[in-house]
């Protein structure tokens, strides 16, 4: 009798487990990533190059070029190795969220320690039933939607991740690529100012120049070789700011290249990544109406048990339904705390639009604006500077100009060269913040 118990209830329970032929026990309803139950909510979410989850170790390569820099700040970043675990939580989410409701197991012992015929155990029925919440109100359909929606929201967020990290490698490589030819100019003038000072002296012994024209041209090289060391000094900074970027300490011994990146970028603020992240937001939002909502509807339970009777040895099936009464916890809060999120989501995707159109607009104008002034400086302004010290130099030695009209041309010429360095980096921070807004 006790066999045929165990066999009656291993009949019932095994097909609520799914237990097939192969005698393989099957999950219900287990989502797959990639592979949705629903309609996937949002924009279309980026592209994912493969990031590794580990940051890359180790030192940077001596000679940074700008793409190598590019591609170190990606496997070494902290921010784009975070970004990539919290996709890959948002898609184990998913996978949570597709499953149903776990059947409950229940045993009951009834009609013992009684009196009189229910003495003891003879009079004693045990009842071992499952009870399973069918998901009637959409619950698990809601809750993978609202999970697919913050998958999208995270991958764009990823991306803005990546975009900015991007934007200030490029700002920062620029930098160390300006403080680079702002120490080359200062050696060079640092080299020219000892000389003259060398050759103002040998006048003076001679008699051909006044001792102050040599004091001058000697507090001139001491000047000059004080910009050196501050060049020399900022140059070593930009190159460390640089390094911090990716998370180490020792800097690259020298930026490769002598272009600064000007890759021209075709701007449109409607796929602009922050505009696409509020869209993504405001649908996620939505969605997350669509659960609280299925939240509040009824989801009823169905038991399905066997019984047995000691004193008789007699089994029988039993059955049951449950329902929650909603009478006071019918999710209201819930609801309107969701659609007053879908309210602030769609003031914030509004915001977004204006947002990026403006910063594109700035960006764009900055980048005309610092185009055409170093074309100018690099056509003009440079070349002149040079022959007019070129001409001092010969007009010196034939003692047609003074020690003081040969340094104001020196002097000229550097001042002319280091507005060209800081136009030209202008211009490569402003490709940038256009390459940033125009990420997509």
């Amino acid at each position: 009798m006790k066999f045929f118990f165990v066999a009656a209830t291993a009949a019932v329970l095994l097909p609520i487990y799914g237990v097939g032929a192969s005698g393989q026990v099957g999950t219900p309803a287990t989502p797959r990533v990639g592979a949705p139950t629903t309609t996937p909510l949002g924009p279309p979410a980026p592209e994912l190059r493969s990031v590794p989850l580990s940051r890359r170790e180790g030192p940077l390569p001596q000679s940074l070029t700008l793409q190598q820099a590019l591609e170190e700040a990606e496997a070494r970043a902290p921010a784009v190795i975070a970004g990539r675990a919290r996709v890959e939580a948002a898609q184990a989410r998913i996978r949570q969220a597709g499953f149903r409701s776990n059947p409950e197991l229940s045993l009951e012992v009834e009609n013992f320690a009684g009196t009189g015929e229910l003495s003891g155990f003879r009079g004693t029925e045990t009842t071992l039933a499952v009870n399973q919440r069918l998901d009637l109100g959409g619950r698990r359909r809601s809750r993978v939607a609202a999970a697919e929606a913050e998958l999208a929201a995270e991958q764009l967020r990823l991306s803005i991740a990546r975009a900015d990290l991007a934007r200030s490698v490029r700002e920062q490589f620029a930098r160390a690529v300006s403080a680079r030819e702002r120490l080359r100019i200062a050696a060079q003038n640092e080299q020219w100012a000892r000389d003259l000072a060398s050759i103002a002296v040998t006048l003076v012994e001679e008699g051909r120049e006044p001792p102050l024209r040599a004091l001058r041209a000697r507090s001139a090289a001491a000047q000059a070789g004080a910009e050196l060391q501050a060049a020399q000094a900022e140059e070593a900074a930009a190159r460390g700011t640089l390094a911090g970027l990716f998370g180490v300490t020792e800097p690259p011994t020298v930026v490769a290249g002598s272009e600064i990146d000007l890759t021209p970028q075709t701007f449109d603020p409607e796929r602009s990544l922050e505009v696409r992240l509020a869209e993504a937001e405001r649908l996620r939002a939505e969605a997350e109406v669509d659960r609280e909502v299925s939240a509040s509807r009824l989801d009823p339970a169905v038991g399905l048990g066997v019984r047995h009777v000691r004193q008789s040895g007699d089994v029988a099936l039993v059955g049951g339904v449950s329902m929650p009464i909603p009478i006071f916890d019918r999710n209201q809060g819930g609801i309107a705390a969701a659609r007053a999120n879908v309210r602030a989501a769609e003031a914030n995707l509004v915001n977004a639009r204006a947002s990026a159109r403006v910063r594109g607009r700035n960006a764009i104008t900055n980048l005309e604006a610092a185009q055409a002034r170093a074309e100018a400086l690099a056509d003009a302004a440079v070349p002149e500077a040079a022959e007019a010290l070129r001409l001092a130099q010969i007009s010196y030695r034939e003692g047609r100009a003074s020690l003081l009209e040969l340094l104001d041309a020196q002097e000229a010429l550097r001042a002319v060269e280091t507005a060209l360095v800081e136009a030209r980096l202008a211009q490569a921070l402003a490709t940038a913040e256009l390459g940033r807004s125009s990420a997509q």
